[in-house]
């Protein structure tokens, strides 16, 4: 399931600020410094309503900023030159507007176009400055010091810009990763169905079969194969509903509290209860264990166990074989399996059994999807005719070391 959203950070919080946020205070701060400004510079007679409405007006322009920054930047120094031509105080609050209209063009607007618009912008308020006041004349340390503290403003636009786009970058990479985790787990889940219901619905279609035949002429046989159905289908249906849970919300609301386990849950504990039902079904399967038994890493032990199921329905359903055989191989790191039947006896009808056996399963199933469930752990699988007839399907898989297995990535 995938995880929440993460809260934003830093100049992602900055960003996910609503534009009143930033424009509200900034119009405090403007028209309440003022007032002292003008006393300072003994203007105080200069200050009046359309005073006011001008320092109210640069931080209004500021609420598109996101959207507009160029045009909002050009705004906000058409108001602060008219504030100027106007002849108010000019050392006060009123050059906020400014910088953070340089500071948001930076960081949302063309980077080109934003630092030639900010220097443009900054040149035509010192200009302004230079022209209407008495007490300011623009000389080269004016300059030097307007042109530093501008340089001071883009470089800290540009740090927040290239920390927010690395923060993004890092949000998608993490969505990405969250829906191919998703896939992965539906494909999962697809196989697991696709296991389960070929491996009980094959045994149901076969003893149906028999009982069909026998019914009339042999009721007791007929008897036990309609009683080896009634119990295939009682296991079929509680392996999917176990499986669909996995589907289903944990908690009812949609919300995964971690209680439930997060794929269905197969392994070769398993293993005695399917060759059970193997026997039932009239298939004499013997099992042979080389090693000491050992639990396996969580992808493993279910791939190993689906192995062996789909070798022995294949078997059942298209071999017409007598018998069969399991073999697991604990080794020091890697599980050896071997599915060996007796098959029609000779070579050519167990390929023949083969063949037929990869075709009905589709594309991605049988034999297919025994191959990739194995490659995906970093295994190897072969399946064919042996050389004295019958069929087997072969398997390694690492048991460490190899590929990070499926359940082991959290």
């Amino acid at each position: 399931m995938a995880a929440p959203p993460r809260a934003p950070r830093g100049p992602m919080l900055l960003a996910a600020l609503p534009p009143y946020a930033v424009v509200i205070p900034l119009a405090v701060i403007q028209v309440g410094a003022t007032f002292p400004a003008a006393y300072f510079q003994e203007l105080t007679g200069h200050v009046n309503a359309l005073t006011v409405l001008l320092t109210l007006l640069g931080p209004l322009c500021l609420l598109r900023r996101r959207s507009h920054p160029l045009p909002t930047l050009a705004a906000v120094v058409v108001v602060t030159v008219g504030y100027l031509l106007l002849r108010f105080p000019v050392f006060g609050p009123v050059y906020l507007s400014v910088v953070v209209a340089v500071f948001n063009a930076v960081l949302h607007g063309p980077r080109l176009l934003a630092w030639l618009s900010a220097w443009w912008g900054v040149a035509v308020v010192l200009v302004v400055m230079d022209l209407v006041s008495a007490t300011y004349t623009l000389g080269v340390a004016q300059a030097a010091f307007a042109s530093a503290w501008l340089t001071l403003i883009l470089v800290l636009a540009e740090i927040v810009k290239a920390r927010n786009e690395r923060m993004a970058q890092a949000e998608t990479a993490r969505a990405e990763q969250t829906k191919r985790q998703a896939s992965e787990e539906r494909l999962r889940i697809a196989r697991e169905v696709h296991d389960v219901l070929a491996h009980h619905v094959s045994l149901i279609n076969v003893q149906s079969g028999v009982a069909l035949h026998l019914i009339d002429e042999q009721p007791e046989q007929a008897r036990q194969a309609l009683s080896a159905i009634k119990q295939s289908s009682k296991e079929v249906l509680v392996e999917l509903r176990n499986i669909l849970g996995v589907l289903q919300d944990v908690d009812g609301n949609g919300r995964d509290d971690g209680s439930a386990p997060r794929q269905p849950v197969a392994s070769l504990d398993q293993l005695d209860r399917l060759l059970e039902r193997m026997r039932e079904a009239g298939l004499p399967v013997n099992l042979d264990i080389e090693g000491d038994r050992r639990p396996l890493p969580s992808g493993v032990d279910a791939a190993a166990l689906r192995i062996v199921q789909e070798s022995l329905t294949n078997t059942y359903r298209h071999a017409g074989p007598t018998q069969a055989t399991v073999v697991l191989s604990y080794l020091p790191e890697e599980l050896r399996i071997r599915v060996d039947d007796n098959g029609r006896g000779d070579a050519s009808a167990a390929a023949s059994a083969a063949s037929t056996a990869a075709s009905s399963m589709g594309s991605g199933h049988g034999l297919t999807g025994m191959r990739q469930r194995t490659e995906a752990l970093g295994g190897t699988l072969t399946a064919g005719p042996r050389p004295g007839g019958g069929f087997r399907v072969a398997a390694a898989m690492p048991t460490r070391g190899g590929r990070r297995t499926e359940g082991e990535s959290e």
